[in-house]
């Protein structure tokens, strides 16, 4: 895969590509991820990307020239012509099923907001996606960037050391995960659950599944459908 990061701040992204998941994952040549400065496409000498508002208000807004001339530069660097999706909060929810739909995708084209958002016309002109990765306020779209690229790379073939623990992870059929432990087996008087230490597999995995039930209406009931799940 291929992702293309607009941005007004690329240093930001170093320490994250280059750690982790997303550094196995370009050495091993399964994801390919460039970075764009939105400022080296400005029209002006002072590299300015912003101005203050019509009709008035706090802040700045992102002008519309170096925006789009930067989308269709960077458009027009590969062949496939790419997902173009802005980071913004009036955006689609992003969430586990979009991050397995996007990681679908050949190629990303991720553009990260600023100040008080994008001039509308850059929407008219492009026809974006918008996402958004929660009902929150950030000072940028670098941080919800590094999330979406982080959150679909671990689901491209052969990133992950075993392709089996995607199948057990939080969100998977809108459940969160079953807990999980390791050794020693008691630390502070607490022990493991003695059914994991069983060797019944049929046990341990219907345990699981009943973890998972009760975390997941526990600590997020919005997940459950509206009909219900019986919990034991």
């Amino acid at each position: 895969m291929r992702i293309d990061i607009l941005t007004l701040f690329p240093g930001m992204f170093e320490n994250v590509l280059g750690e982790s998941i997303l550094k196995i994952a370009r050495e091993k040549n399964l994801l390919d991820v460039f970075l764009h400065d939105i400022r080296a496409y400005t029209d002006n000498k002072h590299g300015k990307v912003d101005d203050k508002p019509f009709g008035g208000g706090p802040g700045m807004v992102m002008r519309c020239q170096p925006v789009v001339d930067a989308v269709e530069a960077v458009s027009a660097l590969d062949p496939e012509p790419g997902r173009l999706i802005f980071l913004t909060p009036e955006g689609r929810k992003f969430c586990q099923p979009v991050a397995v739909e996007l990681a679908r995708e050949k190629r990303l084209i991720l553009v990260c907001g600023r100040y008080e958002g994008f001039d509308e016309r850059i929407f008219e002109i492009l026809q974006p996606e918008r996402l958004s990765v929660g009902d929150f306020i950030l000072t940028g779209g670098e941080i919800p960037a590094m999330l979406v690229t982080d959150a679909v790379t671990r689901l491209l073939p052969g990133v992950l050391g075993s392709e089996e623990s995607l199948d057990h992870e939080s969100f998977n059929e809108n459940l969160l995960d079953y807990p999980q432990y390791t050794q020693p087996a008691e630390f502070r008087g607490l022990p493991v659950p003695e059914i994991l230490r069983s060797g019944n597999h049929k046990l341990v995995d219907e345990w699981r599944a009943q973890q998972s039930l009760i975390r997941t209406r526990d600590y997020r009931p919005d997940l459950l459908s509206p009909s219900g799940d019986e919990f034991p």
